[in-house]
């Protein structure tokens, strides 16, 4: 069994490896050490108390139990008591008993109480059965969130709630009951009556032929879908494919829908085949943390804010301090991800600095760099709170440090605008960064800094006036020479307060991009410019090697309320809805391209994500600048959107069996069925496919590389040779694609490398 297989079967492998070692980096508490733990509770916050989901949201309205809209039928019982929302409560044994309310609206949530005596009732929305709802818990809780639905089409709606008469094994009676239903308006109908919906008398119109026809048949070969179909549970702030079944979503505390253990989730894995979710337990803030895998498939999520003590500072959900969190996810590769889980432990396991808006990145021997960020939340850095280092994970001896956190000028010369740092592992070792209007090359072993020429323009393109960037794709014909595209951002001076800046300022349409050879540093930024502005977008690496960029906003800035001009508390407004295609071969002022391309009606601004997914399809999510659940505009969004290629439409090629894991320089052969209208003389490529850990526009971990192959006679049978080394792709887990003819397969997953831990360094963990 490879290395990889053992991690996978064996649950906790790198809390029983890692942390183990990790542990002796904090062995004696002393002064020095406590006052480098920033994992502070406050006050009260260490005991139980009274939180509960129920929430009425900006934009949103609740009706009470006893409320004279709310109609009941059968005998129900009132019972009034401090602990129920407007202290009253109805409930109800009988069978067949009934609830029903009509509301105008898009979304429905149903509040009650749980304990062991309660049973199940039946939920029907316009005289549609939804669910049979199980309203029993081992633990009595009050004025939970007991069904939502907010996929409702803008207009009249009824719910009914229904008392089963039935009960689980472990129930011990059948009772149900209404604390409070909170009604999300949404967007009103097309016409303010809901006919869109509604209106089944309207007549088609003759369909008599044009007398012109001005308007071109539409190119086939490249239409793109676009579908909504899923909903995240938590608000999507950060996310990543962690198998091929599930992607992992983490937001931070708030009130969002998902529930776990009678308290709102602010984790999920989401389910791509079936679009269902599973809450994930947290303990502690994870608001703008980074993340990355590491050599043996584990994900670390990393960094984070303090405790929420106006909101949501509950012990019996946790919420401890996040600023110093490791939130440790073991590889999970089944469908069933029941036993999958986050795992912290404050006491151990933990940064030697805190963080908040750092970024995470696996570099060439499979470990961590965890790059700058701000000791505290807040929004455009200052120096005060600026955080100009890097650690790593686990913890390395670089330039006498022992394990400590390494001082770097860039980030302290970049401080403002330098938050979520743009970085990337090259093939050499190094690692690019750019913050700010700023860039350079790292040499982290020698702890050395190269600078590059500064962004043309005096464009900024990190947090808060986010740009996006990737790394393009690496191939053997060129050496796998490095090429980084920067694109979007904003113009505006990060030495102005808020009051001065407007959600109007326009974003940039700039995209740059620098060939990291010596030639290429010496030729500076080759500039281009989008079809569009955008600030916050996402640019996704395709198998095919294109550029997809999406979502965003043509004007204002990231963050919420510290602007002029807020729509609502968003810094940012005019969303920009249609993606854009970027073609890296494409001669200069060719390469981008909307031909095909849908537009969304889904605003995707701050706190949105995009990102490839093993089915060669963009799941893109996310958005909330109205924190804390707002149904306001641009309100938190739980909508997941598909964008399909054109060649998700097309016979596509198959793996048809895969390699576990690959080896650098290992050469693998594995099964492949290729479309028969493809022969010997198609262009075939293999793309080693990293998909990222993806967080406020960074998608520092994407990547492509293509593998040097070669096809069999029959047609059956690939041969590929691993990268050379972990500068070209460091050890981890990827996803092998199939290109045939411009058309990918699905995605396969592997792990590269030998699927060990990251290496250790002893000097800096007896520290």
């Amino acid at each position: 069994m490879t290395a990889f297989g053992r991690a996978c079967l064996v649950r906790k492998t790198v809390v029983l490896v890692l942390t183990a070692l990790l542990f002796s980096a904090f062995p004696v508490y002393t002064a020095d050490s406590e006052r480098a733990w920033n994992g502070f509770v406050t006050p009260g916050s260490t005991d139980p108390t009274a939180f509960v989901p129920y929430y009425v949201p900006p934009g949103a309205r609740s009706y009470d139990s006893s409320s004279p809209f709310l109609h009941y039928s059968g005998r129900w019982k009132d019972a009034y008591s401090s602990a129920y929302v407007q202290n009253t409560l109805r409930s109800t044994s009988e069978p067949g008993a009934s609830m029903t309310f009509s509301f105008t609206g898009t979304g429905i949530e149903w509040f009650g109480n749980q304990d062991a005596r309660h049973g199940i009732a039946q939920v029907y929305i316009d005289g549609r059965k939804m669910q049979d709802v199980d309203t029993w818990s081992s633990k009595s809780r009050k004025q939970q969130r007991i069904y939502w639905n907010f996929d409702l089409y803008p207009g009249r709606h009824t719910i009914k709630i229904v008392n089963a008469g039935q009960k689980n094994v472990d129930a011990t009676g059948t009772l149900v009951d209404i604390d409070a239903l909170v009604v999300v308006a949404g967007p009103p109908p097309e016409d303010s009556s809901g006919a869109e919906y509604l209106d089944t008398a309207a007549q088609p119109i003759p369909d008599y032929p044009p007398l012109f026809d001005f308007v071109s048949e539409p190119d086939l070969d490249k239409e793109w879908t676009l579908a909504q179909t899923g909903h995240t549970g938590v608000s999507a702030m950060q996310l990543s494919i962690i198998s091929e079944s599930h992607a992992l979503i983490v937001d931070k505390v708030e009130h969002n829908p998902l529930t776990i253990d009678g308290h709102p989730a602010w984790a999920a894995l989401y389910n791509l085949k079936t679009h269902s979710v599973t809450p994930l337990a947290v303990e502690s803030n994870s608001f703008c943390a980074g993340g990355t895998f590491l050599s043996n498939g584990t994900l670390i999520n990393v960094g984070g804010n303090p405790v929420v003590e106006d909101h949501t500072s509950a012990a019996d959900f946790g919420d401890l301090d996040g600023l110093q969190a490791i939130r440790v996810l073991d590889p999970c590769e089944s469908d069933d991800v029941s036993g999958c889980g986050l795992y912290e432990n404050h006491a151990r396991i933990r940064l030697a600095s805190p963080r908040w808006y750092t970024t995470v990145l696996r570099i060439a021997d499979g470990s961590a760099m965890i790059i700058g960020g701000s000791r505290k939340g807040g929004w455009i850095n200052n120096v005060t709170v600026n955080n100009p280092t890097v650690e790593y994970w686990p913890s390395k001896t670089i330039a006498g440090s022992r394990g400590m956190p390494i001082h770097l000028p860039f980030l302290e010369d970049t401080v403002g605008a330098n938050l979520f740092p743009i970085a990337f592992s090259l093939p050499d070792g190094t690692v690019f960064m750019a913050a700010n209007q700023d860039a350079m090359i790292y040499d982290w072993k020698e702890n050395t800094e190269r600078r590059l020429p500064r962004l043309p323009n005096g464009v900024r393109v990190t947090y808060p006036m986010a740009g996006t960037a990737v790394l393009l794709p690496l191939a053997p014909e060129t050496g796998y020479a490095p090429e980084v595209l920067i694109c979007g951002g904003s113009t505006l001076d990060d030495t102005q307060p808020g009051y001065t800046i407007t959600s109007q300022d326009p974003a940039s349409t700039q995209c740059v991009r620098m060939l990291l050879t010596e030639a290429g540093i010496v030729a500076g930024w080759v500039i281009e410019y989008m079809p569009e502005a955008r600030h916050m977008p996402d640019a996704v690496l395709l198998p095919t090697g294109d550029v997809l960029i999406v979502n965003g906003a043509g004007s204002g800035i990231s963050g919420y309320g510290n602007v002029v001009g807020q729509i609502g508390a968003s810094n940012a407004d005019n969303p920009v809805l249609t993606p854009v295609l970027y073609h890296p071969a494409a001669p200069l002022g060719q390469r981008f391209s909307q031909e095909g391309m849908p537009t969304s009606d889904i605003p995707r601004m701050y706190h949105s994500v995009a990102t490839l997914t093993p089915s060669g399809e963009v799941m893109i999510a996310g958005s909330n600048p109205n924190l804390d659940r707002s149904e306001i505009e641009y309100g938190t969004e739980y909508r997941v959107e598909w964008l399909g290629p054109p060649y998700v439409t097309k016979a596509r090629p198959e793996i048809v069996e895969k390699p576990e894991i690959i080896g650098y320089d290992e050469v693998v052969s594995f099964n492949v069925a290729i479309p028969d209208s493809s022969s010997h003389s198609a262009d075939i490529k293999v793309a080693l496919m990293d998909l990222g850990f993806v967080t406020h526009t960074v998608h520092a971990n994407s990547r492509l590389v293509y593998l040097t192959s070669s096809l069999s006679e029959d047609g059956q049978t690939i041969t590929v040779a691993g990268p050379p080394d972990g500068g070209v792709y460091p050890p981890g887990p990827g996803f092998l694609y199939l290109v045939v003819d411009g058309i990918p397969s699905v995605g396969a997953k592997v792990m590269i490398g030998d699927g060990e831990d990251p290496p250790f360094d002893e000097g800096a963990l007896a520290k």
